[in-house]
């Protein structure tokens, strides 16, 4: 049976403890402060800055790691709220389009605030400008071992 050496058996249980709490940490400051999730302001955020704050629902899928049916039920929360629209892509009826209200711009701009505080504090204000080079470095090495895609990011000049 392979095992994990003792350094590697501490740096793993460290980051798989980062990976469990720091969501936690997330959905609580945006579910008090904005009443969303994480997931659901990562959908929001990213419309945001697409164009025209639309996307296909399979390309916003795809950003968020998530299967069409959680990105739906949580459009369907969204849109109830009034901060999502989706409706059949002209392009291609076969694809939905997610666009995001005047309403969800807002909403996205009222919480950025607190998760940008929250962001902040929980993750580069304990990380020299050095280290935080170095998370970015060893984030995108383990996304690429991951999937060979590349992840959403932020379009360049982007104000958020």
């Amino acid at each position: 049976m392979s095992q994990l050496s003792d350094d590697d058996l501490e740096t793993w249980t460290a980051l798989a403890t980062v990976l469990e709490w720091l969501p936690a940490a997330l959905d609580a400051q945006l579910q008090r402060d904005a009443e969303l999730t994480h997931f659901e302001y990562g959908v929001m955020f990213a419309l945001a800055d697409a164009d025209n704050r639309t996307l296909r629902m399979s390309t916003l899928a795809g950003y968020s790691n998530s299967s069409l049916s959680r990105l739906s039920r949580a459009a369907a929360r969204l849109e109830t709220k009034g901060w999502l629209r989706r409706a059949p892509d002209p392009a291609d009826g076969r694809y939905t389009l997610a666009t995001l209200t005047d309403a969800g711009t807002q909403k996205v701009g009222q919480a950025a605030p607190g998760h940008v505080e929250t962001v902040n504090k929980l993750v580069f204000d304990p990380l020299t400008q050095a280290q935080t080079r170095q998370l970015l470095a060893i984030s995108r090495r383990i996304m690429k071992a991951i999937r060979t895609e590349d992840g959403w990011r932020p379009p360049p000049g982007s104000d958020h």
